[in-house]
This record gives structure tokens, sequence and C-alpha cells, in this order.
């Protein structure tokens, strides 16, 4: 382990589900600083007998990146552990500016985000042939603006698979804008709490009702959402596999 400091995607909860890289690295690190409840702390298991862990939840972002500043200038091995994919909502890229700023090396570990879990739990695949080729990643307009040319309602036209975090507790609203922005109220729609951890729940059905079924189920936060035909339709198979398809691993059949 280079003595530089890692960003390390941790999955979206099971222990299982982080990278072999990311593991190794957390196994050999020395200090490591990870994101608070979100991050699921049987992770911490895999970290070395001695090692500094610290809880982020209640830091500011100075004390995070002064943290690893100090700890790398005191030649530790640093992993910041982040939920999911570093790269998604992880609130990183404010983190390796003031690292390079303060000539600090870093690299980043990629992980399974959330999305990707939560299509596993469903189970179904996102991107049909003759149905979707496209998956938008986005969220609901909270504390973080989001611009108005990427509203719900502006992304729905496409409508194509949408996966949207950080927005269960707005799903009313969120699926009022899909419905006005093209999406039609039989759409099918999901939604998976704590994909991949222990107590993942996994609820189905149509942009009409999933608000109300999710309501009673009581769940409210750390969820994903997952809107589109994909969850449903009918579609064509693949050419992939199409006997009468020919490709470079496969040639052409008379």
């Amino acid at each position: 382990m280079d003595n530089k400091v890692y960003f390390v995607g941790a999955g979206p909860g099971d222990p299982e589900l982080i990278t072999v890289k990311g593991a190794k690295l957390l196994s050999r690190a020395q200090v490591v600083i990870y994101a608070g409840s979100l991050v699921n702390p049987a992770l911490l298991d895999m970290c070395a007998p001695g090692t500094e862990i610290h809880n982020s939840a209640g830091m500011t972002l100075d004390e995070i990146t002064g943290m690893m500043i100090g700890a790398y200038r005191a030649g530790k091995k640093v992993v910041r552990l982040h939920t999911g994919d570093p790269s998604l909502y992880g609130a990183v890229q404010e983190q390796m500016d003031i690292l390079d700023r303060e000539a600090v090396p870093y690299a980043v570990v990629p992980g399974v985000s959330s999305f990707l879990a939560a299509a596993a739990a469903i189970p179904r695949e996102l991107t049909l042939p003759g149905v979707s080729q496209t998956v938008i990643l986005t969220r609901m307009e909270g504390r973080t603006p989001v611009p108005e040319r990427e509203s719900l309602r502006s992304l729905a036209a496409h409508r194509s698979t949408m996966c949207i975090f950080l927005s269960v507790h707005m799903l009313d609203k969120l699926t009022e804008e899909l419905i006005a922005g093209g999406y039609p109220a039989h759409t099918p729609a999901a939604v998976v709490e704590k994909a991949s951890w222990p107590g993942e729940r996994a609820l189905t059905g149509t942009l009409e009702n999933i608000a109300a079924k999710v309501r009673a189920s009581g769940i409210n936060r750390t969820a994903m959402i997952i809107v589109g035909d994909a969850l449903g339709a009918g579609y064509r198979p693949s050419y992939l596999y199409d006997a009468g398809f020919a490709h470079g691993y496969r040639g052409d059949h008379d």
C-alpha cells in the first residue's frame, strides 16, 4: 500500500460487495475515516488490530481533510471509506480538491453503487433491447439544488430507466413530477430500502401506486427508487446470443 490517501468505495452495504482491492487496502490501513451510518460497520472488522478508526458523521470538511493530511504527513496509510461508489453523491470532489492544494497524493478505488444493488434485489435488467438502452442517475432537489435543466420533469421526457437517489421521503411529489414530465401513470416503479443489507426490503408497483405502498411500509430513508418500462415491459431478446447473429467471437451461420 503506497503512502497516499485512498478513497475506497465500500459498496452498498453487504461487506462481501466491497472490491478485493478495497478490502486489501482496508486491512492494511493505519487510519480509516468512514462515512458514519451509511457504511456497514461490519466492514470495519476487516481492519487490523490497532487501526485508528474515525466516524466522519460528526466531522466538518476541514476536520476530515485535516485528519487525512496529518496522517499522510506522519507517514501513515490512510483510507477514506465512502458508501457505494465515491463518484456518486459522495461529496468526494471537495475533499480531493483540498488534498490537491496541500500536495497530498491520493487514489480512488471504485465500489458497487446502491443502484446496482437495488437492481439485483428486484431483480431486473435496467437496459432491455427495444425498451430502454439508457439509465439516468439523478435525485430530487433538497438542500442540494438541482439545475433546472435536470429537473425530474425534464428528464422524464426521455422515458428511459431512471434510478433516483436520496429522494424517497419526497416520493409523492416525485411521482407527480415524473407523470407530468411524460411517464404514463402505469409505468413500473420499485423502491428498495437498504439494498444488500440484512434488512433489505423491496416494493414494486407503478407510478400511480408506489408512493402509497411505500408510505404503508414505513420506508422513509436509505432507499433507491427505480422507474421505467424495463421493470416490467415485454422486450426483444438481445442479438448478442441470437443463433443467427454473427460477431467477432461467433462466425456466420448458414
